[in-house]
């Protein structure tokens, strides 16, 4: 089979290497559609805590269907089709991954649009019912137009809120005003916006944050969901304790501490929304698994509405 090495000069290429075999409690999936995101960028540089090393494989969601299985897996996977979440390897045209991290597909779903919703769905979704978004409360979602943001976009507008969204590009505007957005704010003809709100959704993080704590309203919440601006530093206290008065709450939302159950829940929050015609994936291009490198440039500069996705052959 074929996978994307990443090479010790940082350079992906595509290589035949072996067959995985699922080991016990694990399943083997064979991809029909990978999901390329934000986190890859940062797996792929060496100058952080995310990067694997030469010789590792990228990606971490893949839609595809169960082949086999190991020792100490459920009967009845083999030949359903899954979203596979995988710790890394998802660029790759067969996987081994943990039983315990598959989420049902519908089997007659496209698996393109399933793995457009993936993780960044789990994770808008999650974000928004941490921050417990209620109808008629005020939104703004900070990087409305990437993966994460165009569903928590359509999420929030979905539980009756008002939305205002961010973004990098003012073309953007009335795909978003699509999705549910009230408000489009180009960040860059200008800052921070001067409303305020009962919860952000940020997904870009960076220095910025603190500007956009000070947006909160009393009893507002800010749910810190990405990081492709970076960590932010301790300047962001300044105005978190400066709002004392309003008693914000801060949340940092990771699906890495979400339990495989509490995941499950999400995804079924999530499927029913789709099928209510309440919330649709976003695809804003695939790629052939060998144009892996094109794919991440373009997710990196920013140049992608919605998903980008990886496909096997």
């Amino acid at each position: 089979m074929r996978a994307v090495i990443v090479e010790a000069s940082q350079e992906l290429t595509v290589t035949d290497v072996p067959e995985p075999t699922p080991g016990p409690g694990q399943v083997l999936v064979d991809a029909e559609a990978m999901g390329v995101g934000y986190v890859d960028v940062l797996t792929l540089r060496d100058d952080n805590e995310h990067f694997l090393g030469a010789g590792s494989v990228l990606g971490l969601e893949v839609v595809g269907r169960v082949r086999t299985t190991g020792s100490a897996v459920p009967e009845g996977l083999v030949g359903k089709r899954v979203l596979a979440q995988p710790d890394f390897g998802g660029y790759a045209e067969q996987l081994a991954v943990d039983a315990d991290r598959l989420l049902p597909a519908p089997d007659d779903a496209d698996p393109v649009e399933m793995v457009a919703l993936g993780l960044n769905a789990l994770v808008a979704e999650g974000a928004l019912h941490r921050a417990e978004v209620a109808a008629g409360e005020r939104v703004l979602v900070r990087g409305a137009s990437g993966g994460i943001g165009v569903l928590a976009t359509q999420i929030a507008h979905a539980r009756g809120a008002e939305v205002t969204a961010v973004t990098s590009a003012a073309e953007w505007g009335e795909r978003l005003r699509t999705l549910g957005a009230t408000k489009i704010v180009d960040r860059t003809r200008s800052g921070p916006p001067e409303d305020t709100y009962d919860v952000v959704v940020d997904t870009v993080a960076g220095p910025q944050v603190g500007e956009y704590l000070e947006l909160l309203r009393p009893n507002g919440r800010y749910v810190l969901c990405g990081g492709a601006g970076g960590v932010p530093g301790p300047e962001l206290f300044a105005p978190l304790l400066g709002n004392f008065h309003k008693s914000p709450t801060l949340h940092a939302f990771s699906l890495i501490s979400v339990a495989p159950e509490d995941r499950k829940q999400s995804w079924d929050r999530v499927v029913a929304l789709v099928a209510d015609g309440r919330l649709s994936p976003v695809l804003d291009q695939s790629f052939p698994l060998g144009d892996a490198a094109a794919a991440l440039q373009r997710v990196e500069h920013g140049k992608s509405f919605g998903k980008v996705v990886l496909l096997p052959g």
